[in-house]
């Protein structure tokens, strides 16, 4: 399966006009994790990004006396980086791969220069990773509640 045809298959790119799609390609390329891989840290150069297609990828941010806390995880269909497209372009979270985990990376320097030369495609790529950030802002939320002994809502 090429690139282009997972970015068609993708949810997360689902209703872009098709003519974008290949343009997406020039930055993207397919890679692998391995139960265990550290795919980043909070606080490094966010550099890439990912649309996850198998496996399943847990969130975690360092807790001063817990160490590396669990957020979330994030599987087959989901997005994995959103720092990538805000100054500073530094990970708020941490991943780890949980399972053998297949993934399209991009590039974000080439994604950014990309979207800076076509306000559409900015604005679609733009509010589908707000969308993602709110999901993450919500899950840290409600596991931060927890840690703290407060039910979520």
């Amino acid at each position: 399966m090429t690139a282009l045809d997972l970015l068609r298959e993708h949810p997360f790119l689902a209703g872009l006009p098709r003519e974008w799609l290949p343009r997406l390609t020039g930055y993207a390329r397919p890679v692998v994790w391995h139960p265990g891989h550290r795919v980043f840290r909070a606080g490094q150069p966010a550099e890439r990004f990912w649309l996850i297609s198998g496996g399943e990828v847990a969130l975690d941010f360092p807790v001063p006396g817990r160490g590396d806390v669990g957020i979330e995880t994030i599987g087959a269909g989901g997005v994995l980086g959103w720092s990538w497209i805000f100054p500073p372009y530094r990970w708020q979270f941490g991943a780890v791969a949980v399972r053998r985990t297949t993934t399209l990376e991009f590039a974000a320097e080439g994604v950014r220069r990309l979207i800076e030369s076509d306000d559409a495609l900015a604005r679609q790529i733009t509010l589908r990773f707000m969308a993602v950030v709110v999901d993450r802002l919500q899950a840290s939320r409600g596991r931060l509640l927890e840690l703290y002994g407060y039910p979520s809502q």
